[in-house]
Parts: C-alpha cells; structure tokens; sequence
C-alpha cells in the first residue's frame, strides 16, 4: 500500500491529466452523433492497441521486485485488450447493420 501511494504521490501530475482525460472523453462522446460513432470506436481501438503495447514495454522494463508496476502493467494489457476485442466486435455488428440484406425468396 505505501509503494502505491509513493507512486501515486510521485505521479499525481499524470495521474490528473489522465483523471481530466477521462472527463473530456466522457464529454466529448456523449456529445458526437450517432452517426459517427462507428468511426470514432475504431480509432479508438486502434489506440488502445498503442496502450497494450505501451504497457508490454513498462512490464518488460520493470524490475522484478517491483510489484506496483507489474500489477499495473499486467491490469493495462488486460483491459486494453478486452477494450480492442469488444470494440471490434462491436464494429463488425454495426457494420453489419450497413449491408443490404438479401431478399427472402
């Protein structure tokens, strides 16, 4: 717990950036349209693929007594990935919906 709040001390500018990243974010979908959103979710997963990526990179450069990092490091690969296999799967359904549908015989 005190490894985790040394980090969090020694990190928190990064850390509000990232906590106003979040709110920017939310206010920023919530106000795209409907339209776009298909769009928008791939580039999206296409940066969470950077982010997994990313995290890889720290994990392999951390040291091996440093839990704190390898926790984090592991949670980000994970939910990077279930957030690019869910948001592509998602892509497909909706892209699904834009095909024209056979006609029944």
């Amino acid at each position: 717990m005190e490894q985790l709040l040394e980090l969090f001390y020694q990190h928190r500018e990064f850390i509000f950036i990232i906590i106003l990243s979040v709110f920017l974010g939310v206010e920023v979908i919530s106000n795209v349209p409907a339209i776009l959103h298909t769009p928008l979710m791939s580039g999206a997963n296409a940066i969470h693929g950077v982010v997994i990526i990313g995290a890889i990179i720290v994990m392999g450069q951390a040291e091996p007594e440093n839990y704190t990092a390898l926790i984090l490091g592991f949670l980000a690969v994970i939910l990077g990935t279930l957030n690019v296999v869910g948001g592509f799967v998602v892509t497909d359904r909706m892209l699904e919906m834009f095909k024209k549908k056979e006609k029944k015989k």
